[in-house]
């Protein structure tokens, strides 16, 4: 059965490693039969969340920015990838807005699958638990029927396209290839 994919990407570095990884992801899920579609969210207009409460009666943000459309995407997904840097053992900032700004929807994000992708220079995974524990936070507690099926580690890179040649590559595809 195809499933729509949707592929959140973080980086702030258009082809930066994580971005990379995404794009082998959604090679492997379209080799096989699913739709994909990746938001690269630097491209994007996401405002901070101002902390207003308007949507949490209203379901809806009073920013008007490209916000809106993101959610619908994310609701009408069956699989849902988020990528990210990281920064200082968390999330980078373009994740974490996006995340924030959830909250008008994010009860309506419900019975997903998510995926992982996190890259670092740091070469311990011990140390990234933290990213991903805070990206749990959000699918895990806050998304009910959210079901986490696979991480992928990307340790070691930090300059933009070392990625490239590695086993991270086949990694990401694979990943993809088996949603």
């Amino acid at each position: 059965m195809s499933k729509k994919v949707l592929v959140i990407s973080g980086s702030p570095r258009k082809d930066g490693n994580s971005d990379i990884l995404c794009n082998e992801f959604i090679k492997g899920a379209q080799s096989s039969g699913h739709e994909c579609e990746k938001i690269f969210l630097r491209d994007r207009n996401i405002n901070y969340c101002t902390g207003c409460g308007v949507c949490n009666s209203t379901h809806r943000c009073v920013q008007k920015d490209d916000m809106a459309e993101i959610l619908d995407k994310m609701v009408n997904a069956d699989v849902i990838v988020m990528a990210t840097p990281v920064y200082f053992y968390t999330m980078d900032a373009q994740l974490k807005t996006l995340i924030d700004r959830t909250v008008p929807r994010y009860m309506d994000i419900r019975n997903k699958e998510f995926y992982y992708i996190i890259t670092a220079a740091d070469t311990n995974k011990a140390n990234m638990q933290r990213t991903i524990e805070s990206i749990r936070g959000f699918t895990e507690d806050c998304l009910s029927g959210a079901v986490e099926k696979g991480i992928l580690y990307g340790l070691g890179v930090w300059q933009k396209g070392e990625v490239l040649n590695t086993p991270l590559m086949q990694q990401a595809y694979d990943l993809g290839k088996n949603v």
